[in-house]
């Protein structure tokens, strides 16, 4: 009676285990549409000239999970951005955080731009609250770069002050 009890218990582990691990099972997607969008078609990848005063850079990274974020902006003489480029290494969620945050950055004003928070990043992607670090590097992101573009928009007056005087 032991040994019956035995084999069945057995034929329906085996049975279960088939069930879980079986190869026909497909994974359920974990990113939104849109997240997988940007990631599989990620907009303005590449670098800019980093030493033209007209561009700014910034570099920032979570050492929690190891993303990285270099997005670059470049700003016209009448202070719109008019190019932005990122390169990032990381998960899906913040390839495509960067991707967006140079979507929305361009054509906008250096103070509009600003203006732009995680929190919108993380709705528009639907974002879940694990990956929130994702737009909250790319709100960085575009901090760093709009404070890198004004450092150098700076030295760019003090030089011709110096040249005038």
């Amino acid at each position: 009676m032991a040994i019956v009890s035995l084999r069945n218990s057995a034929s329906s582990l085996l049975l279960f285990s088939r069930r879980v691990f079986s190869p026909e099972l497909k994974a359920q997607c974990l990113y939104h549409i849109k997240v997988v969008d940007h990631y599989e078609n990620p907009r303005n990848v590449g670098t800019l000239d980093k030493n033209s005063k007209n561009v700014g850079t910034g570099l920032v990274g979570a050492p929690a999970c190891g993303d990285v974020m270099k997005l670059q902006i470049e700003v016209d003489d009448h202070g719109m951005i008019v190019d932005a480029k990122f390169k990032t290494f990381g998960c899906g969620s913040a390839i495509a955080s960067s991707s967006l945050a140079t979507e929305w950055v361009k054509g906008k004003s250096v103070e509009e731009a600003l203006k732009i928070r995680n929190t919108d990043i993380a709705k528009e992607l639907c974002l879940p609250p694990v990956k929130l670090h994702c737009s909250m590097l790319a709100e960085d992101a575009i901090k760093a770069a709009l404070s890198d573009y004004r450092i150098k928009q700076q030295d760019k007056k003090e030089k011709r002050v110096q040249a005038t005087g």
